[in-house]
Order: C-alpha cells, then sequence, then structure tokens
C-alpha cells in the first residue's frame, strides 16, 4: 500500500464511491477502525493498487458484498457479558410483562445470538407469546446466518456456562437440537424474531419499541454519528423505555441524556421525558 497521507485519501475516495453507488454511509466510522480492517482486506485479497481494490469494491456487487462482511464488527456470543443479562431478566423485562404486547429492537444484531438470549429469558419468564424483537443489522449475509437459528457446537460451553451466569432457570440445551457439529436453536423461540437489512447511519425509525438493545455497535462510530444514532434511537422508543448499550459506550455526552436515567445495570438507561 501508499504511504498514510495517500493511503487516507485513497479510502475518503472509496467511502464517497460506496455512499454514492449503495448508499452506504461510513464516513462516519472510527477511522483508525476502518482503516485497519481495509488494509486487512486489500493484504488478504492481494491487490497489487488501490485503485483495482476501488474498482472491484465499486464496479462488482459481489465483492463489495465481501467488503462490508470484512468491514463491518461481527463479533458476538449468547449471553454476553452475564451481568447485563442479570439486571435484563430481573429488573427489566419483568416491567415490560406490565404491557399488553412487547416491542424489541436489536441493532446490530450480527449473526443473531443476543436475539435469540433475549428471546430464552422471555420465555422463562412467560413473555415470548407476547413479544416481538426485531433483529437488524447492515450485513445482509450475518442476517441470512442468523435466521438459520444455528450455533456451532464448538461454543456450547461458553455459551452454557454465560446463560448460567446470566440467571438461567432451565437446562440451557433445552433450547437447542445437535446435529453433528452444530446446535439448532428451538423453532419458538426464532418465530418471535423478524430478522431484516437496517442501516443505523442512514435508515429511519420503523416502530416504537419498549426496549432497545445496541451493545458494542456505535463504539466504531465517532461522536457526531453516534449522537445521530442515540436520536434515532430516541425517536423510536416509549416513554419510559429502555435503552441498553455496550460496556464502552455511553449515553453521557449525547443531546438526548437529559431525556434517560440509569437503571440497574450501569449500561441500560430509562426514558424519562
Amino acid at each position: 500500500m501508499t504511504n498514510e497521507n495517500q493511503l487516507d485519501e485513497n479510502i475518503q475516495t472509496l467511502l464517497s464511491d460506496i455512499l454514492e453507488v449503495y448508499g452506504y454511509d461510513f464516513t462516519g466510522y472510527s477511522r483508525a477502525s476502518l482503516k485497519r480492517r481495509i488494509r486487512r482486506l486489500y493484504e488478504l485479497d492481494k491487490f497489487v493498487s488501490f485503485a483495482e481494490f476501488r474498482y472491484r469494491i465499486r464496479e462488482e456487487a459481489p465483492y463489495f458484498k465481501r467488503f462490508l462482511e470484512q468491514i463491518t464488527v461481527n463479533v458476538t456470543e449468547m449471553f454476553r457479558d452475564p451481568e447485563f443479562y442479570v439486571s435484563l431478566r430481573k429488573e427489566i423485562l419483568p416491567k415490560l410483562g406490565t404491557y399488553p404486547f412487547i416491542r424489541i429492537w436489536v441493532a446490530g444484531c450480527s449473526t443473531g445470538e443476543e436475539a435469540f438470549s433475549v428471546a430464552i429469558f422471555l420465555k422463562e419468564l412467560n413473555l415470548l407469546k407476547k413479544s416481538l424483537i426485531y433483529a437488524t443489522d447492515i450485513n445482509s449475509a450475518v442476517l441470512e446466518k442468523a435466521a438459520q437459528a444455528i450455533i456451532p457446537l464448538s461454543k456450547i460451553k461458553t455459551y452454557t456456562e454465560n446463560y448460567i451466569a446470566a440467571g438461567g432457570t432451565e437446562q440451557f440445551s433445552d433450547y437447542y437440537t445437535a446435529n453433528y457439529s452444530l446446535g439448532k436453536l428451538s423453532g419458538d423461540l426464532k418465530s418471535k424474531i423478524i430478522f431484516s437489512t437496517h442501516n443505523l447511519v442512514t435508515d429511519h425509525s420503523f416502530n416504537e419499541f419498549q426496549l432497545i438493545l445496541c451493545r458494542n455497535v456505535i463504539i466504531y462510530f465517532d461522536r457526531e454519528l453516534q449522537n445521530d444514532v442515540f436520536n434515532l434511537f430516541d425517536g423510536s422508543l416509549e416513554k419510559f423505555g429502555y435503552l441498553a448499550l455496550g460496556t464502552k459506550e455511553t449515553l453521557d455526552f449525547s443531546s438526548i441524556s437529559k431525556n434517560y436515567e440509569r437503571v440497574g445495570h450501569d449500561k441500560i438507561w430509562r426514558k424519562i421525558n
């Protein structure tokens, strides 16, 4: 690759191309993280010039799909950060149980592990039948995987430990059937989850929710874009609804922070205005 200044210019041109051709706006993403991922893909696919790399992305939709898969962050696991799920189970979901119908948005859902985790706890609290979970991501490839409701058995030990630490009351093995190296999550969980593409940067609110989870996603956005996304969430959340963020994310600096109070786990906020 070229020197750093030239690389920065090339990346800026590439991001403009992507916005123009595909409508995906990456200009507000954390530049250091984006640059690292672009450099990795460039080297992985052995391009000899950035011009060739840019051409492939701009002109070949299948290669753009690969670019999207590599650039967006898809690290997730079931019941990740069990302490968060303890608060969700004990303090938040029972309050949502007072509603006649529960609408939950898992934004940036990746391959769906978080959406299925929430569905399991709703089931254990006897709330799943009156709930609907909207699980969205910018990346259609990971959504296809999520919709298959399959988990690798190599991760079952970790997921089971997380589930127990999060306060699960049943046997985690009751929620999947094993088949060779894969586990298929039960159909009643999947039936309450709608997977669809949604771009937090360019798309609008599409419903009104009592709970929004967006954990470890906006950490990759710059401050201005984070604030924009928070405003999107604010417009998508009912009064007294809850917003859950990741371990290194906060509402504190945002323009909507005055409308929220922290509750339970220090990464859950309740809308009070």
